[in-house]
């Protein structure tokens, strides 16, 4: 009867051990080594950040439109941090020096655009629908990556706070 005990417990902990060998938590890394200062950096800009996860920058693999954002190009050595903040799901890069591009997170509630951004879209885009909306923060302030549609039309625009269309593609 031990021996079956015995067998039975090794067989579960044979079992449990096939899972992954680490554990995401706040402020890990999982299969890559992020500098201190990076890290750091990330800490002071995002204090409120929780389930954090480093990779890196995968150029097939963005929440956001990366050539409309008009952000520099990246390459491998670069560095993503994925968290969650304000019960929303953020990105925040960091080039292979440590300096921070910029970040972004997908909105939900398009109630709280800004209004001159609600105004743009309504003078320019009569009929267009908002069918979804990243906020993007960088260096030079924040700046909204906004799909619009209206019907088989569709259009990806970015703008500024104040309703400055700073880019614009049709999308197909």
């Amino acid at each position: 009867m031990k021996l079956k005990f015995l067998i039975l417990a090794a067989v579960i902990f044979a079992i449990a051990s096939c899972g992954p060998s680490y554990r995401v938590t706040d402020k890990s890394t999982v299969g890559v080594t992020v500098p201190a200062s990076i890290q750091t950096s990330f800490s002071s800009q995002y204090p409120q950040a929780s389930d954090v996860t480093w990779g890196n920058y995968d150029a097939a693999n963005l929440p956001i439109d990366w050539e409309l954002s008009g952000w520099p190009t990246l390459d491998q050595t670069a560095y993503v941090a994925t968290f969650n903040m304000d019960d929303n799901r953020y990105y925040a890069w960091y080039d292979a020096n440590g300096n921070w591009i910029g970040s972004a997170y997908s909105m939900t509630d398009f109630k709280t655009l800004p209004s001159a951004i609600n105004t743009t879209i309504s003078d320019k885009f009569p009929g267009y629908t908002i069918a979804a909306v990243n906020e993007e923060m960088k260096k030079n302030g924040v700046a909204y990556e906004i799909q619009l549609k209206n019907g088989d039309n569709k259009t990806k625009l970015v703008i500024d706070e104040n309703g400055n269309i700073i880019k614009q593609k049709a999308k197909e």
